[in-house]
């Protein structure tokens, strides 16, 4: 492999929390894959096995015990807060299983918000949102709130905000969680066709072993440590 192909890179990556002075609790316990540009991979495990705590290390939310994340070739644990504010709005998309929409707000104006710090006028912020909306098929429903919305419209919602940015990468925390089978199978389907369109890389964090199933690279995780990767099949 390319070390040009290669978008995020974990290697060794460990994180331990500490509850009181006494007891630690290892959460992830020496880690190492990468994600390819473009590549569409499935991070499945029950319950406890670290599927969050990695969410929220490749995420840039959170730093490792010990190892690395890298981006381009850039360890995170370099970069000043300022820089990790930077790489989480401008090159990492997230979708969240609860949506984590604003509910005083309207689709759109939930849309923009990624956009906000960024240069450009008011017109031209709310025009990107449209785009993304429409993308994701909601169109006719712009000026709706989250209350006004069908728990599928609102992950359609929480798509479009993650994709107004260009992210070259999109973490998706169990985004079929909250959704009935169905409806669940249709916002994959959308994740996958706006992934294949865009070139986006696509991370789904998942316990549902037919949603892991539908990516072409596997990690599966178990207290802590990949017992499971098929290199994405190469």
């Amino acid at each position: 492999m390319s070390s040009d192909a290669v978008l995020l890179e974990a290697l060794d990556v460990t994180r331990t929390y500490r509850l009181g002075r006494d007891v630690q609790v290892p959460a992830l316990r020496g880690v190492s894959f990468q994600v390819e540009r473009g590549d569409h991979v499935a991070i499945v495990g029950s319950s406890g096995s670290g599927k969050s705590t990695l969410l929220n290390l490749l995420g840039a939310l959170d730093r490792p015990t010990s190892g690395e994340v890298r981006y381009d070739g850039r360890d995170v644990r370099t970069m000043s807060d300022a820089e990790l504010a930077e790489l989480r709005n401008r090159r990492i998309g997230f979708v969240f299983q609860s949506f984590q929409l604003l509910p005083r707000l309207s689709a759109v104006d939930n849309v923009v918000l990624p956009l906000v710090y960024r240069p450009g006028g008011r017109r031209e912020r709310r025009e990107r949102a449209i785009a993304a909306l429409t993308a994701v098929g909601l169109e006719d429903r712009l000026d709706h709130k989250p209350t006004e919305l069908s728990g599928g419209q609102q992950q359609r919602v929480a798509i479009a905000r993650a994709l107004v940015t260009e992210p070259s990468l999109v973490l998706a925390d169990e985004p079929t969680g909250n959704l009935d089978t169905r409806t669940g199978d249709e916002v994959m389907t959308l994740l996958e066709e706006l992934h294949s369109e865009r070139g986006t890389a696509l991370v789904v964090i998942t316990h549902e072993a037919a949603i892991a199933g539908r990516a072409t690279h596997c990690i599966e995780l178990r207290d802590g440590l990949i017992v499971g990767d098929n290199g994405g099949g190469a």
